[in-house]
């Protein structure tokens, strides 16, 4: 019975967090209207309430989710282009990169601030930044970085990253600015290289 019930709430929860992602990325988090959002997934505003405690909780569990989905991609890009450094710098313009993605932009980069406040408290970039603190660690250890502090390095450059992201979505012409944030992003990430490359 528990266990019936545990399925229950986790249902609802990824029910109300997919009709939350929807009507965010269309209309934003302001126009989001939970009365309609609850009603099209055949729930009540107690269902939000109970899982969420407020619609800035539920949008918090939306941005967690695109986040960490964006952190992936990153990571299966990285890989793509090989091991340590250059799986490094791909994976920061890769986060980049997603700036162009709507879904992205609004939820994640344009609303998700403005409601939840530092982009770099949240849960799901702390996360990311842990991932790029041992990479920078192994590249330290095997020489390819200067001896820097790890955690210093990961913060600065994830923190590049992100503010890249948060620059080409917030342009006008995020198509123009992305190239030059990218550019921006490689050229400053390889002063940490202990050799130029």
């Amino acid at each position: 019975m528990a266990n019936k019930r545990l399925e229950m709430m986790e249902e609802n929860r990824g029910k109300l967090i997919a009709a939350a992602r929807k009507a965010f990325a269309e209309k934003g988090f302001a126009g989001a209207s939970m009365d309609e959002l609850t009603a099209d997934v055949g729930l009540t505003r107690g269902a939000l309430y109970h899982n969420f405690g407020d619609k800035r909780g539920l949008l918090a569990a939306v941005v967690n989710q695109i986040d960490s989905e964006m952190a992936a991609r990153a990571q299966e890009i990285g890989a793509a282009a090989g091991e340590g450094w250059p799986a490094l710098l791909a994976e920061g313009a890769a986060y980049i990169e997603m700036a162009l993605d709507p879904e992205v932009q609004r939820i994640v980069l344009l609303d998700g601030p403005a409601v939840l406040g530092d982009p770099s408290l949240w849960p799901s970039q702390n996360s990311c930044l842990q991932v790029t603190r041992r990479a920078v660690e192994g590249l330290i250890a095997e020489g390819v970085m200067k001896p820097v502090d790890a955690e210093a390095a990961a913060r600065l450059l994830s923190g590049a990253a992100l503010n890249a992201a948060l620059w080409v979505a917030a342009s006008d012409n995020a198509k123009d600015v992305l190239p030059k944030a990218v550019e921006a992003f490689q050229v400053m990430a390889t002063g940490l290289l202990a050799k130029p490359q």
